[in-house]
Formats: C-alpha cells, sequence, structure tokens
C-alpha cells in the first residue's frame, strides 16, 4: 500500500512530512533542501498564460509580477468577499480581489476569476511533487491540516483543492492537534498531562486543550480566530507605512501594486528582524513615481516598541479564544502543565510574553513551529494507515450544529467541542393545524442570530399524520462521525416515518466547476 503523506498548507509557507521505515515522522525536503515551502503561487509568461511557478521561484518574481502572484490564498478560502478580514485583506493585496456568483471571495488573473480552491491545489501539487522526488513513488493520499476553527465549508474546500490537485484527502486534521501529536507521542508516556498548544501562523489563530495519557490524545475544547494572524501584524505597519508616505508627500500609494508588494515584503522583513533586534530600517528608493512629480523614497526606522504599541489590539485579540477554551473545558491556566507554541507568528517576543502572562508559566520551544504541525499531519497518516499504533485521538466538533427557528433564531443541537463521533436530538412539533411536512435549515455557528451563522443544508419529512397544531411531533438527530460527515434524520414519532441527508458542506465550487478545473488542468499537462 502506497505511504500517506502529512501536509501542513499554511498560509505563509507548507511542509509535508511522511513516517520513515522506523515509524518515526520527518520532514521532506524541496528545492535547495529547503524544508519548508512559501505559499505563493504566480501566473507567468503572456496574459491568461496557464504557466505557473510555487514557492521561491514565485516568491522572487512577485515585486515585478504583484497582479499576477498570489500569497495567502488560505485566508480566502471559503470566505465571502463581503467579511471585513477579507475586505481589509484586500485593501493591502496587490492583487485583485472579487466576488464570485455566490458571493465567495476569488482571485482575478488576468480576465479569469480563479477560487481560492484553486490556488491551494499548486501548492498541495507542489507538495506532492516535493514528496514524491524524496520517496521515488508515486503519491496519491494525503492527511491534510486545517486550523482547527475553520467552518465544515472551509474544510470542504481544503478537500476540494486537494481533489484538484490529484490527493485523496484521507483525513481533514486540525492543525493544534498534530502539533501535539507531533510533540508528545515520544514524551509522554506514562501519567495523564493537561497541554495547550497555541497556534498563531500566518492567517489564523487557535488554541486547544489538550489531555495527553497512555498515548492518547484527547482535545478537551478549541477555539480561536480563523481573520487572525501574522498578516494582521504585517498589515497594520503597510498602513502605518502608507500612511507616512501620504502625511510626507500627499500621496496615496494603494493603487500602485508593485509598491503595495514591495511594502509587503519590507513589512514581512521588518516584523521577523524586530523579533530578535530592537529597531528594524525600512529603506524602499524608488517606491512610487507614477502620480508623484519627483520619485518617491522611503526611509524609515520602526522601533520594537512603537511596532508593539501599533499592533497591541491584535494582542488583545488573542486572549479571548483562550479563555473561551478554558471555560469550555471547564479548567483553569493553573491546571495546564506545557504550553506549546506554534506557527511562525509564535516567535513574536510580544506574543510569547502575552502567553506567558495569560498562562502563568514559561513556554515550550522545544517544537519547530514551521515543521511540527506536518510532522503531527505524517503521524497520523501513519495511524491511518497502519504503519503507527502508538497514538490514539479523540477529537471534538469546533463549532456548534443546530436549526434555525422561525423567528430567524438558532438552536444549537450539537455543542461545540462535543467529542467526536456524536449523536444528539432535539423533538419538535407543527405549528400549523393539519401541517403535513417540516422542514428545517441545518446551520453551523455560536451567534444567537441566524444570519451570522453558515448554512449546511436543509432536511425535509414529507406525509406528515396530520392533526391540530404542536400535536405531531418530529424527532430531530444530527450525528458527526470522526471524519466530520454530518447525518440529519427527521423521524415522526407515532408512525415512525424519517427521512436522511447526508450534508456535504458547500466549498463554493459545484460538481460541474470541479470537473471542468479538472479537464482543464489536464489538458494543460498534455504535450
Amino acid at each position: 500500500m502506497a505511504r500517506i503523506i502529512g501536509i501542513d498548507l499554511g498560509t505563509t509557507n507548507s511542509c509535508v512530512a511522511v513516517i520513515d521505515e522506523g515509524k518515526k515522522p520527518r520532514v521532506l525536503a524541496g528545492v535547495n533542501n529547503r524544508r519548508t515551502t512559501p505559499s505563493v503561487v504566480a501566473f507567468t509568461g503572456e496574459k491568461n498564460s496557464k504557466d505557473v511557478v510555487i514557492g521561491q521561484a514565485a516568491q522572487r518574481q512577485a515585486i515585478t509580477n504583484p497582479r499576477r502572484t498570489i500569497i495567502g490564498a488560505k485566508r480566502l478560502i471559503g470566505r465571502k468577499v463581503n467579511a471585513k478580514d477579507v475586505a481589509w485583506f484586500a485593501r493591502s493585496a496587490p492583487f485583485r480581489i472579487v466576488s464570485a456568483p455566490n458571493g465567495d471571495a476569488w482571485v482575478r488573473i488576468d480576465d479569469n476569476a480563479l477560487s481560492p480552491q484553486e490556488i491551494a491545489s499548486h501548492i498541495l501539487g507542489h507538495m506532492r511533487f516535493i514528496a514524491e522526488e524524496a520517496l521515488g513513488e508515486p503519491v496519491t493520499r494525503a492527511v491534510v491540516t486545517v486550523p482547527a476553527y475553520f467552518d465544515e465549508s472551509q474544510r470542504q474546500a481544503t478537500r476540494d483543492a486537494g481533489t484538484i490537485a490529484g490527493l485523496e484527502i484521507c483525513r481533514i486534521l486540525n492543525e493544534p492537534t498534530a502539533a501535539a501529536l507531533a510533540y508528545g507521542v515520544h514524551r509522554v508516556k506514562e501519567g495523564r498531562r493537561i497541554i495547550a498548544v497555541f497556534d498563531l501562523g500566518g492567517g489564523t489563530f487557535d488554541v486547544s486543550l489538550m489531555s495527553v495519557e497512555n498515548k492518547v490524545f484527547e482535545v478537551l475544547a478549541t477555539n480561536g480566530d480563523s481573520a487572525l494572524g501574522g498578516d494582521d501584524w504585517d498589515r497594520m505597519l503597510i498602513e502605518y507605512l502608507v500612511d507616512s508616505v501620504f502625511d510626507e508627500h500627499r500621496v496615496d500609494i494603494t493603487s500602485d501594486p508593485v509598491a503595495m508588494g514591495r511594502l509587503k515584503e519590507a513589512a514581512e522583513a521588518a516584523k521577523r528582524s524586530l523579533s530578535s533586534e530592537s529597531i528594524a530600517t525600512i529603506n524602499l528608493p524608488y517606491l512610487h513615481q507614477e502620480s508623484s512629480p519627483t520619485p518617491i523614497h522611503l526611509d524609515c526606522k520602526i522601533t520594537r516598541e512603537y511596532y508593539e504599541t501599533l499592533t497591541h489590539e491584535l494582542l488583545d485579540r488573542l486572549r479571548a479564544p483562550c479563555e473561551q477554551a478554558l471555560d469550555d473545558a471547564n479548567l483553569t491556566k493553573e491546571d495546564i502543565e506545557e504550553v506549546l507554541l506554534v506557527g511562525g507568528m509564535s516567535r513574536s517576543p510580544a506574543v510569547q510574553k502575552m502567553v506567558e502572562e495569560f498562562f502563568g508559566q514559561s513556554v515550550s520551544k522545544s517544537a519547530n513551529p514551521d515543521e511540527v504541525v506536518a510532522l503531527g499531519a505524517a503521524t497520523h497518516a501513519g495511524i491511518l494507515a497502519g504503519n503507527d499504533d502508538e497514538a490514539t485521538l479523540i477529537d471534538v466538533t469546533a463549532h456548534s450544529i443546530g436549526v434555525k427557528l422561525g423567528s430567524g433564531g438558532f438552536s444549537s443541537i450539537v455543542k461545540r467541542n462535543s467529542i467526536l463521533p456524536v449523536r444528539e436530538h432535539k423533538l419538535f412539533a407543527t405549528s400549523q393545524d393539519n401541517q403535513d411536512f417540516i422542514e428545517a435549515e441545518i446551520y453551523q455557528g455560536e451567534s444567537d442570530k441566524i444570519a451570522e451563522n453558515r448554512l449546511l443544508g436543509k432536511i425535509r419529512l414529507d406525509q406528515l399524520p396530520r392533526g391540530k397544531a404542536g400535536s405531531v411531533r418530529v424527532k430531530l438527530t444530527i450525528t458527526i462521525d470522526v471524519e466530520s460527515l454530518l447525518r440529519v434524520t427527521a423521524t415522526e414519532l407515532s408512525t415512525g416515518k424519517s427521512a436522511h441527508v447526508i450534508l456535504s458542506p458547500s466549498s463554493g465550487l459545484s460538481s460541474s466547476d470541479l470537473n471542468k478545473i479538472l479537464q482543464a488542468r489536464r489538458a494543460h499537462k498534455k504535450p
């Protein structure tokens, strides 16, 4: 049986790993022995060309080809274009973000609008290529990680990206859970240990509280913010620099994609520098000239103190998910025995200080935050393939699942952080005399207002026995298995008549859309 690889599909960087012959996970290196690959996809050549480069090659040409170079596509996957954080992302992105017919956020390359799934598929395909080159054998199956707080539509979109890349996604695994697997599987042999996994990457933030005991990994609670990550720290600095240029020269450079691409690169470099230095210098000669009578040069210094003041509101947003996760798990900060940092942004001294102050202890820095998630994905891939029997994983639902109420409210049936697999039910009654059917809309989310939650699908039960309002009762049962597959059953209690539906949340791409994309890919690969 061919091996299953583990892929960390990151906002900033991606990584691939596999279980080796010694049943240990190892990262597979790519071009120039690089162990991680920038999650950057660029379309090169003439207009509307299908030529694509990925990773370092795409990163190198980003400044000269800003409109056709896509970074941070993971922030758009399964998201609506009118979402507040997507609009904020679009303000500083050098490429164009447009609305798909269903309102999803897509990107425009020349005359074509492409889904984030298509962009992500190029990165997954490159991870597959790295694995096949390193292993010397075909690779068709993978475990792919996603933020724990991704909703079902975002998870399905990730599966669709794998399908386009020619990969069978065996399991979608939460990133903090993967990190804990990689970190703890060979460390906690006896006794019970409660750990917190604090995962702050380029575009998302998750915190998961886990119990590790006798090689059993149980997620106790998870929370997060799927619209908060290192890109936001970059963006705060970019907006400061844009304002500085405007204050000095009275020129708005946000419409200059080359200038914005250079600012993005400079902001990332300054952020990394300020993780170890107290001052960062940004020097960008000839930043902009088109709408200015003289060339605009940018030369400034940013102190770590000012940078932390500039981004303090982002730090504040990290606290609430941590507090909610503790509350959901019925734990206190004192119950946490170790805090594991994951994600590149967790290297920030300000972030580390905030985490240490919140949990009241030093953080663990023993794991490489850029590689530990991929190693955990490979560990789980080994378990699925039967090559690693050292760990058992017990995961939870990230969001509540429930139904729409007639007044536009939301009634949850499966609560967030329910252990998987889970089955819950709720009784409903007819609301009108002689009502012969009942229809329920299934939503995912935490808001009492249905409009703020995500519609997953509908179920309808017909030919109900007629009677007075309230006399006919229907039991609605929601079942979620370990792979987060959602099944809904509606049963009329007096007759036993029932209806069943398996809800596969829409990723924004229909089956025909996927087929068209796959056919176009196959046609492009032909000599």
